[in-house]
């Protein structure tokens, strides 16, 4: 994986460093002869038009084409005899509005499936006639609903400052403790055998985007991590989103552990989560592998997922309860959705990537098995090419289509932003990415 390069700011021999005038906010640093601390960020912005959606054709500027654009403060202090104390504060930033957050292309849209009250099980009307018929609540409901729980750091838990990673930690000879907000294990094994590294709309996440194949992050997060001789691993404990608030159970128990020699690797993580009611949740497992032969690499990757108990659905009664002022259709919309959001399904992954000079193109195919009766099967494939104009900047070129099966309704988006839904159930749709990535 290409690493975003930094630009440290040493400071030995000072008593203070001013970090924040060039994030507009004041802040001081002690000064240790030992420690450091620096400023980086990456900043990924083009242009992209998908197909396929209900507006058409959609051309836009979009930040994040391969990877989502971002700032951070990271620092480190040297303790000795092998001790270090670290930390990392990064939020993300879109470049098309200077936002810290982003809805779909497709807009205040839910698929067919989530927004159509004969497919979601619901009576043609709500009590006795001439009450409004379902349908006309949903189609009230849905945009009012997709914007609380469907896009990038929104809804009522969003609007992070520090959205992508806050964390301080402890880096010991016996491996490193890490507590805040963090990269779930899974989600990490994720990136390590996805040929994109989860770059762009070629990779294999961007599938099924909603509901989530796997959390990629956690706060209120534990983390035991440790690597030596080419083994490496990770446990991970978290008491949810919104531990911090009362009658909330919901918890993650992770792990990972990987193995790499003579350009080989291999890797499994597991994600275990219970929702607010302490029920098993979402359950993500992800076995990979990978090849690396001179400018070659080929990967492959499996990602099991189960969820009997969706988490957060009171949110949805509560934007419903909140609409209508009627508790009764509040809950019979939250028991049609908590239906439908349950999740068992299958995404395989192969892709392969070759680098030459300033050149690298990757190709990839991924495809999801939904063994649910909704049966939203989809595939993607295409290609992805990148010119380096230097080892921070670089030119992006990505094209990828989606197949949709008779009930699929997913289209492509980028690393920062999410495609979301097409036309109607079973509407294929082709993105064409252009952009420049700068690491600094």
């Amino acid at each position: 994986m290409n690493k975003p390069s930094s630009s440290k700011v040493s400071v030995p021999g000072l008593r203070h460093v001013a970090l924040a005038s060039a994030l507009c906010c004041a802040g001081l640093a002690q000064a240790q002869t030992d420690s450091s601390v620096t400023l980086y960020g990456l900043a990924d912005v083009g242009i992209t038009s998908v197909s396929g959606l209900k507006a058409g054709t959609v051309t836009q500027v979009a930040s994040g084409i391969m990877e989502g654009s971002r700032w951070g403060i990271k620092g480190t202090e040297d303790l000795g005899g092998g001790y270090k104390a670290i930390f990392t504060l990064e939020s993300r930033v879109e470049l098309d509005t200077g936002a810290n957050s982003s809805t779909p292309i497709s807009g205040g849209q839910l698929a067919d499936r989530y927004s159509d009250a004969t497919l979601l099980g619901l009576p043609p009307v709500f009590a006795a006639p001439p009450a409004p018929t379902m349908q006309g609540v949903l189609d009230q409901l849905v945009p009012k609903l997709a914007g609380q729980i469907y896009g990038v750091n929104i809804g009522s838990y969003g609007n992070r400052m520090f959205d992508r990673q806050a964390f301080v930690g402890l880096i010991t000879p016996v491996g490193a403790v890490l507590a805040g907000r963090m990269y779930t294990p899974a989600f990490e094994t994720n990136a390590m055998f996805d040929i994109m590294e989860t770059q762009s709309g070629l990779s294999a996440g961007q599938l099924v985007s909603f509901p989530a194949i796997l959390e990629i992050r956690q706060s209120n997060a534990i983390a035991y991590r440790i690597a030596k001789d080419g083994m490496a691993g990770s446990l991970y404990y978290a008491l949810g989103d919104r531990g911090e608030t009362t009658n909330n159970d919901s918890r993650m128990l992770a792990f990972n552990a990987s193995y790499k020699a003579n350009g080989f690797a291999v890797g499994l993580g597991h994600n275990a989560s219970k929702n607010e009611a302490g029920q098993d949740a979402l359950k993500s497992t992800v076995l990979g592998a990978s090849m690396t032969t001179g400018p070659h690499k080929v990967s492959g990757m499996a990602i099991r997922i189960t969820e009997d108990n969706p988490a957060n659905m009171g949110d949805i009664g509560a934007a419903v309860l909140g609409a209508t002022g009627s508790s009764a259709l509040a809950g019979l919309i939250q028991g049609a959705y908590t239906e439908a959001l349950k999740q068992d399904g299958r995404l395989y992954h192969l892709g392969y990537r070759y680098t030459t000079g300033p050149h690298t193109v990757s190709v990839a195919y991924n495809t999801f098995n939904d063994k649910r009766p909704a049966d939203t099967d989809v595939s993607s494939y295409g290609a992805a090419y990148t010119y380096a104009l230097s080892k921070r900047t670089d030119l992006n070129a990505v094209l990828v289509r989606f197949d949709n099966g008779d009930r699929g309704q997913t289209a492509p988006g980028g690393n920062g932003y999410l495609g979301g839904v097409t036309a109607s159930a079973g509407t294929d749709s082709t993105g064409l990415a252009l952009g420049i990535r700068h690491r600094f």
